[in-house]
């Protein structure tokens, strides 16, 4: 059997010649086509907790530094990495670090054993995601804390207990990583700056005599929080107050004039677990 060997060699020269050319090509593109990386970006990356969590108001600790980067972003928005990871980051950039801006997570419920009842008895998995998919819950407030302790699992820092049926947040030991609002299935953590303020301490929206039967200290829509404070931060809808926090004087009339005690002070000065003792 006879090889025509120059018929070989032409076909390997052919498909390694076609080889190197879609190489150059293709390395070509990579340059050509390549994103330029933004390197005070990268350094400020380096210094950044890496805790992804988006407490910062971005989508990570990747989105935070590139608004660094660009001037659009101050050194103090991360929590988790506090006064020290503003300083370097403050070094990187070359400007002043500035004031931390802290905050501390909320739970907008106080439906303890207390002031609310089991509707059903749960007997499945301990999660609250899990009971939560059983009709409107196993408590008899469909929009309050179920209490199976999946944002106190989740919490990395310890600063999460559930105490009496409703979680409690250690403000002291919170670091701001968001991942408790993001465990809830009721939606009903949320941030709040660390100064003193009034926050509402529910999140039911059905109407006052539904809700009432519901939470014995269930917002009642009754607005009378509403008509009291005089700089307009507190506001009623779906029949259930909202305090914002940049309107708050820390005057608390509306909590002195909350007829469900649902409406508490937040000091910055004390761990706010103590404010929930209802």
């Amino acid at each position: 059997m006879n090889f025509d060997f120059s018929s070989i060699i032409f076909a390997v020269v052919v498909v390694a010649g076609m080889g190197l050319l879609i190489g150059l090509i293709l390395a070509v593109s990579a340059a050509v086509m390549a994103v330029k990386k933004d390197e005070t970006a990268e350094r400020v990356l380096e210094v950044l907790p890496g805790a992804n969590c988006g407490a910062c108001g971005f989508s990570g600790c990747s989105g935070y530094a590139e608004a660094l980067s660009k001037g659009t972003a101050k050194p103090g928005l991360c929590p988790v990495g506090g006064e020290a990871c503003a300083k370097d980051v403050a070094a990187v950039l070359g400007v002043e670090a500035g004031a931390v801006e802290y905050k501390t997570a909320l739970v907008h419920c106080m439906g303890n054993c207390d002031n609310t009842q089991d509707k059903a008895i749960y007997d499945g998995i301990t999660s609250c995601a899990a009971a939560a998919r059983i009709g409107a819950g196993v408590t008899s407030c469909s929009y309050g804390c179920i209490g199976l302790g999946d944002c106190e699992r989740a919490c990395p820092y310890g600063a999460i207990s559930v105490c009496n049926g409703v979680a409690l947040v250690d403000k002291d030991k919170c670091r701001g990583c968001s991942v408790c609002v993001k465990t809830c299935p009721r939606h009903i953590i949320s941030f709040v700056s660390d100064k003193d303020q009034a926050v509402v301490r529910c999140s039911n929206k059905d109407k006052g005599a539904v809700s009432r039967k519901a939470c014995a200290v269930s917002c009642i829509g009754c607005k009378k929080c509403e008509k009291v404070c005089e700089a307009g931060a507190v506001k009623v809808t779906d029949f259930c107050a909202f305090v914002d926090e940049s309107k708050c004087t820390a005057c608390y009339k509306c909590v002195e004039n909350c007829p469900q005690g649902c409406i508490t002070l937040f000091d910055s000065d004390k761990d706010d677990t103590v404010t929930l003792s209802v």
